[in-house]
């Protein structure tokens, strides 16, 4: 347990070292070659959801992920249609929250694949434009890893620490009520911090960020949700101690949107 828990930490340093090095050395244009990459990466695990087992397989599902995330961005550059990307995104998580609510058992593989491209996309978008959101979106984008993963933090120790009432014991059997209130609370103190640093009005910016947080539970159920119907324990094994990309940046990926979403009204 204590070796598992140092890879873990060992890995999530790893990478929050290369995640600050993108975002403050490098130009925002590598911000969103980053999430691109990263977006790629997922889809080559999601293919997995869809039973799509072969190397051919898998580099399909993958291309044509991409191809589908460029034409969504070049789709976005117009504010029209933005808005109404970010509305279409919005119906899907409200869809796939009640999915997971009332039909977390049902869904085949044509599903799962067709879910990846709800899923991945719009967090390609919601990320990529958040880093080019003018004076400081990469800072911004910065906020909203570390908001979730205050959050992924405190629902983890929470959890493990006071849980007793299961949250969705047909998804994810180890999640509780009691590590999501920890999690909201690890959300709040972020929020609260984040504020001070970024000069937003308290009180807006903390129902703002809780709201967030609470929709990244969506993200990581929805993830599990779709790995229990695989058959799969991680997404995949890329990340030592976290499993794969996807396990890593599931509630990032449901969040995004919503999150950029806020930002067009405190910044635009």
């Amino acid at each position: 347990m204590a070796s598992g828990l140092r890879q873990r930490i060992v890995t999530a340093l790893a990478l929050a070292a290369l995640v600050i090095g993108i975002l403050f050395w490098m130009p925002p244009a590598a911000a969103v070659v980053a999430v691109f990459v990263v977006v790629l990466a997922g889809a080559w695990e999601w293919a997995g959801f869809a039973g799509f087992v072969t190397t051919p397989q898998r580099f399909g599902y993958t291309v044509v992920m991409g191809i589908a995330a460029w034409a969504a961005w070049r789709f976005t550059a117009d504010p029209a249609g933005l808005a109404a990307f970010l509305r279409v995104t919005a119906l899907w998580w409200l869809l796939a929250s009640t999915w997971i609510v009332f039909a977390s058992g049902r869904g085949g593989r044509l599903a799962a694949g067709l879910a990846g491209f709800a899923v991945l996309v719009p967090a390609a978008i919601g990320l990529g434009r958040l880093a080019l959101v003018e004076p400081r979106g990469q800072l911004l984008l910065l906020f909203l890893i570390v908001l979730i993963a205050a959050a992924d933090v405190g629902a983890y120790f929470g959890g493990r620490a006071f849980g007793r009432h299961k949250l969705a014991p047909l998804v994810s059997p180890g999640k509780t009520w009691e590590g999501l209130v920890a999690g909201m609370l690890g959300a709040g103190a972020a929020a609260w911090a984040g504020a001070q640093v970024l000069g937003q009005p308290v009180l807006p910016w903390l129902a703002v960020c809780l709201l967030v947080a609470l929709v990244s539970v969506a993200g990581d159920l929805a993830e599990s949700m779709f790995k229990r119907h695989a058959g799969l324990k991680d997404s995949g094994g890329l990340l030592p101690g976290h499993g794969g990309v996807l396990d890593r940046v599931n509630s990032l990926m449901a969040t995004a949107p919503l999150f950029f979403h806020f930002i067009r009204f405190f910044y635009y």
